[in-house]
């Protein structure tokens, strides 16, 4: 019975002692945990000062969707389908997954650099003097005297930047993403430049809008253009009378594509020239830079001294 008290009782004897022991060897290394500490400290005030800021502009846009009362049989369905009539109930309505897709590809990214000459803002610039309201471009990368790209690069790649080059630079600065309960899209662009984000992310609710539109107006042009090829082709007066219904319905389609520029997208809440920075968090890297400076010179403390009392 004594036994069993006694083993608890040493048990405990031997982490008080360890515990001190760790203390011990924690004060005995204090100066250098400390002069480590103050140098990551210091090096990491030095290096967020050194960061830039960026501000973000964000837009919030609501679906603009259109249910079609047309209700189309079977068999005339088909033909629908066939001409490329989206009607309700046909897989048409709601364009919000094709524009949010189109919106984040390739094709429409680049065609929206080139169309805006975004190469230098993107690929070229390293901060924004507020004062002057000028982008700071980097010397290394663009020469401004003679208006010049001058950044070394390994063959494949130009001193100029090729579209795929700042296509993939744009996508770090650009997010866009859909509420999957109230369908609203936040669309954001992030820039050293705050006149720059909001311009941005002005034009891009514009150029998908546009987008959409001629593209509903090339289908509907190419519809109407099917059915009435279709018509001429028969004489069932019920088969006339549907397409003719269906004519009506890419008609209306033209007409709102033409009258309505916010086509697939309304603006709710439009984007704004910030004001205030939304990175880089200054306080946040050097409080983790101080506790991974404590951290590490702790552990180096230990490790040494229980490596030399072995």
């Amino acid at each position: 019975m004594s036994d069993q008290v006694q083993q608890p009782v040493s048990q405990v004897a031997d982490d008080e002692i360890d515990l001190r022991e760790l203390f011990t060897a924690l004060w005995q290394g204090k100066w250098l945990i400390i002069v480590t500490t103050f140098l990551f400290s210091v090096a990491s005030v030095f290096y967020a000062l050194s960061l830039p800021d960026i501000y973000k502009s964000e837009v919030t846009l609501a679906p603009v969707s259109e249910d079609s009362g047309l209700k189309i049989p079977g068999q005339l369905g088909g033909l629908a389908a066939l001409a490329g009539v989206n009607l309700g109930g046909m897989g048409g309505g709601d364009k919000t997954g094709l524009a949010l897709e189109i919106l984040k590809s390739r094709d429409f990214i680049g065609r929206f650099i080139e169309q805006n000459d975004l190469y230098l803002p993107i690929m070229a610039a390293e901060g924004w003097s507020r004062s002057e309201n000028k982008l700071l471009l980097n010397p290394k990368i663009y020469n401004e005297q003679t208006q010049q790209w001058v950044r070394k690069v390994n063959v494949p790649f130009q001193p100029k930047p090729s579209t795929l080059e700042t296509i993939e630079e744009f996508k770090k600065l650009f997010s866009v993403s859909q509420d999957k309960t109230s369908g609203m899209v936040k669309l954001s662009i992030e820039h050293y430049s705050p006149l720059l984000a909001k311009s941005w992310a002005d034009s891009l609710v514009k150029a998908i809008n546009e987008e959409m539109r001629t593209r509903e107006l090339v289908e509907a042009e190419r519809s109407i253009a099917y059915l009435n090829q279709q018509i001429a082709q028969t004489n069932l007066a019920d088969v006339r009378t549907m397409l003719f219904s269906l004519i009506e319905e890419q008609t209306k389609t033209l007409m709102l594509a033409n009258v309505r520029d916010e086509y697939v997208f309304k603006t709710v809440d439009p984007a704004v020239v910030a004001e205030k920075k939304t990175k880089p968090k200054r306080a946040l890297i050097v409080i983790l830079a101080f506790m991974l400076g404590s951290l590490l010179s702790m552990m180096f403390v230990l490790v040494r001294y229980f490596s030399d009392k072995k």
